[in-house]
């Protein structure tokens, strides 16, 4: 490992829990051979918004058997 490595592992341990997931999802995103697309980077930020505001409790989640029926509604259309 080298000392920039270290070091950014230092600094990585200072964030929390959440930053660092999203730090992790990140570095693998960008591990993979090929780049990401322009609305790959769209999709990824508003995951992340979508997330973050659930996480704040500024949303509420819906389960999956109501999503489900939603989209069986949508496709019957």
């Amino acid at each position: 490992m080298t000392a920039l490595m270290r070091e950014i592992e230092k600094q990585a341990s200072l964030l929390s829990a959440a930053e660092r997931e999203l730090l992790a999802e990140r570095l693998l995103a960008t591990a993979s051979t090929e780049p990401l697309t322009e609305l790959d980077v769209m999709w990824l930020e508003e995951a992340e918004t979508r997330y973050s505001a659930w996480k704040a409790g500024r949303t509420g989640g819906v389960s999956a058997e109501d999503a489900l029926a939603d989209i069986r509604r949508e496709l019957r259309q």
